[in-house]
């Protein structure tokens, strides 16, 4: 039947999904053993939420289930991609995905900890920067006692690697 015979409220509202965060084409979703654990804990907590909807109104549960599905959606597309890196195996002394870098930054006297993480993990409040961030492609292959500089539109920021660990 064409759309044009359907009656206004009849008609399905689209859920809009925000985004995860940016993966550019082509490259690998790197993820730590603990950004995996969340992705998987974000998993069952949407699916959990999907089982126990609320049946108060069967159009507002059914854009719900709709959201939720799409969310669960792009959710697995990161999971199937996810590549875990051990990071055991990362060089203990060069700074690689996962390494849990002290940076002393600039002219200040308190050093400032990061630590390397996939996308989905990235969050700057906990000190965790993305592995495709300006400063984490900058950090990748440095060892302790090497300073790098980042150039920013109005001055540059120098960092001076004080400790790595994984």
């Amino acid at each position: 039947m064409s759309r044009g015979f359907v009656k206004e409220d009849d008609q399905e509202e689209i859920p809009i999904v925000p985004p995860r965060a940016d993966l550019p084409e082509g490259v690998t979703n790197y993820v730590t053993q603990v950004g995996m654990d969340e992705l998987l804990k974000e998993k069952q907590l949407l699916i959990n939420k999907r089982d126990h909807l609320e049946n108060t109104n069967e159009n507002d549960r059914r854009i719900a289930l709709n959201h939720i599905n799409a969310k669960l959606q792009l959710l697995n597309n990161r999971i199937s991609t996810a590549k875990i890196v051990n990071l055991s195996k990362q060089p203990q002394n060069e700074i690689r995905f996962g390494a849990l870098v002290t940076l002393k930054i600039g002219n200040e006297t308190k050093p400032q900890h990061y630590q390397i993480v996939g996308v989905d993990e990235a969050d700057i409040s906990k000190g965790k920067i993305s592995f495709i961030s300006p400063i984490a492609r900058l950090l990748t292959d440095k060892k302790v006692g090497e300073r790098v500089v980042l150039k920013l539109a109005k001055e540059d920021r120098f960092f001076e690697i004080v400790e790595i660990t994984y």
